[in-house]
């Protein structure tokens, strides 16, 4: 049985943080979603997802299939409705796809906008749906707690140095975790350390809160619950309720609050989010499909920024900034709460931020890494240039 994990309208709903991924591919807790989905079911996955992603996250088929929502958390009860169905059946919460199970013919004919073909079953359960942006960080705490029993289950913690002080017994450290001279509180939630993960001498961190693995968190940070530093990251400063997809930095002072960050990213010294307006307000985030800001609910909400942004030092930004893809920021005052994909500048103004030059800078910071920028990832990024031209009317 193969995993196919597809993408339904909360693609364009979760923009700019999809225009690199496939909805599944979104971190939220310690896992993306779709490494959660193939650990319930112990089985691989693929993507079905937009064309001009495809080449970078295929599709596989076999002759059995579930094709899952891409926006979906699994959980125990929606693991025990997709393990009953049959072939030809689909799993609805309402007018929400879930779920169906597929052979390799049905797979090829598969629209998610038409299930008047499948056996309808509705499920009457609760489950997480990340549909836009803020989603991911208003549900970090909730995942971050699923993914910690799934992955401890029945697993002993590596030691780690007794330097430290910890709170509470709720901690688990993969094996080359190191952390000295700092304090977990895990009495508020878990605290997970992956694999070969660092914490530097005199750091404070607050559970939920997940490291992942080849992560550092530098000297003398402060970081609160409900917080996930994917893989490959550095972090400093003070952090609370946000989420770092990978291979990004906020190496120094400066606060990250109620912010998602896409992969790499870099923050720069000293730069900082407001994520409470001054008037106590409901806070409003741009939307790609309106092409306008829309209503969050949410008193609390930061930075949404996508893949390979970055600002220079004291950038300050507004409550509810939205950044697109592969913008560079900088300059004094605040930069507008919209900054489309490829803009460089700041407050004084913007200009295009072009390919090449974009493409020069990624090559440098792979490089960096000891990874290559491959021609997938600049196929990817030339298409959402096209893309997003509209939002470029500097």
């Amino acid at each position: 049985m193969r995993i196919i994990l597809f993408d339904d309208q909360c693609r364009n709903s979760l923009l700019p943080l999809t225009f690199t991924r496939p909805v599944s591919a979104l971190r939220i807790g310690i896992l993306t979603i779709f490494q959660k989905w193939e650990k319930w079911l112990k089985a691989e996955s693929s993507f079905l997802t937009a064309e001009y992603l495809q080449e970078k996250f295929p599709i596989v088929v076999s002759e059995n299939n579930y094709l899952i929502n891409g926006s979906i958390c699994p959980d125990e009860g929606l693991l025990e409705a997709i393990d009953k169905l049959s072939e030809g059946d689909a799993l609805f919460s309402n007018e929400i796809l879930l779920a169906l199970k597929l052979n390799k013919a049905g797979v090829a004919e598969f629209k998610f906008e038409n299930t008047s073909p499948y056996n309808k079953i509705n499920y009457s359960g609760s489950f997480v749906r990340i549909v836009y942006p803020e989603d991911i960080f208003k549900n970090n705490d909730v995942e971050i707690r699923k993914d910690f029993k799934l992955i401890t289950h029945n697993r002993s913690s590596a030691a780690i140095s007794s330097t430290n002080t910890i709170l509470g017994d709720h901690i688990f450290a993969e094996e080359g975790a190191e952390a000295e001279c700092s304090s977990f509180n895990t009495k508020s939630g878990p605290v997970y350390l992956g694999k070969n993960s660092q914490v530097w001498e005199g750091s404070h961190i607050r559970g939920s809160f997940a490291l992942c693995e080849n992560s550092q968190v530098k000297m003398g940070a402060k970081i609160y619950g409900m917080t996930t530093i994917g893989p490959h990251c550095r972090v400093a400063g003070e952090i609370t309720n946000s989420v770092i997809m990978a291979y990004s930095s906020k190496g120094h002072e400066g606060y990250l609050g109620n912010s998602v960050l896409g992969e790499w990213c870099n923050i720069g010294a000293d730069s900082n989010n407001s994520n409470l307006k001054n008037n106590y307000a409901e806070v409003r985030l741009w939307d790609y499909n309106k092409e306008n800001f829309r209503k969050t609910g949410l008193q609390f909400c930061g930075l949404i920024m996508a893949d390979h942004s970055k600002c220079a030092i004291n950038t300050m930004f507004n409550t509810g900034t939205v950044v697109g893809v592969s913008a560079n920021i900088f300059g004094s005052g605040f930069p507008r709460n919209f900054i489309p994909d490829f803009s460089w500048g700041g407050s004084q103004g913007l200009e295009v931020y072009t390919l090449n030059k974009m493409f020069e800078t990624a090559e440098k910071v792979y490089e960096r890494r000891n990874l290559k920028f491959e021609e997938t990832d600049k196929k990817i990024l030339a298409y959402v240039f096209d893309q997003t031209i509209k939002h470029r009317r500097f």
